[in-house]
């Protein structure tokens, strides 16, 4: 763990939706591994799990996948579970980790009993699949790939090692 700070960079539809610091992890070139606490203000309730001040997000970005998967931590240490952007691959360039969010998201337990592909709404209303349908299509392939991938024995955990 080299502990570099970085700052994260979520964009959506072209517009910075947040920005927050990160120390880094890992970089094994195409994975990079940050550790930042939970960003927003205040909790954040989603009926299936809360994101709250004193949460870690250990968050794992690559430049040849099209999502990002966050490992959401409670402040005593106890794993929540797995939240999934699907993203255009990352790019790291001056000490910022770029991240295009593209609506598409998974949630997934801890112990792997949830797994809930969330906001195709959303999705189907940005309109990405009129203005790049192959983006369109591999944000869907992403979102079926790391539902597969979820509901394995070795769920999401398998990406990550």
């Amino acid at each position: 763990m080299n502990g570099r700070l970085l700052t994260v960079v979520l964009t959506k539809a072209g517009r910075t939706k947040i920005r927050y610091p990160a120390a880094q992890l890992a970089d094994d070139g195409d994975r990079i591994s940050v550790r930042a606490p939970w960003a927003a203000e205040g909790v954040r309730d989603f009926g299936f799990v809360r994101f709250e001040p004193g949460d870690v997000f250990v968050e794992h970005f690559w430049r040849t996948r099209w999502y990002a998967v966050k490992e959401v931590w409670s402040a005593d240490g106890v794993l929540k579970g797995w939240y999934c952007d699907v993203t255009r691959p990352a790019v790291l360039r001056a000490g910022e980790v770029l991240v295009e969010d593209l609506d598409l998201d998974l949630w997934v337990s801890a112990d792997g009993s949830r797994v809930l592909r969330l906001d195709e709404d959303e999705f189907a209303a940005s309109g990405l699949a009129e203005r790049d349908p192959e983006a369109a299509g591999r944000a869907v392939r992403a979102l079926d790939a790391l539902t597969d991938q979820a509901r394995t024995p070795a769920g999401l955990a398998a990406l990550l090692r």
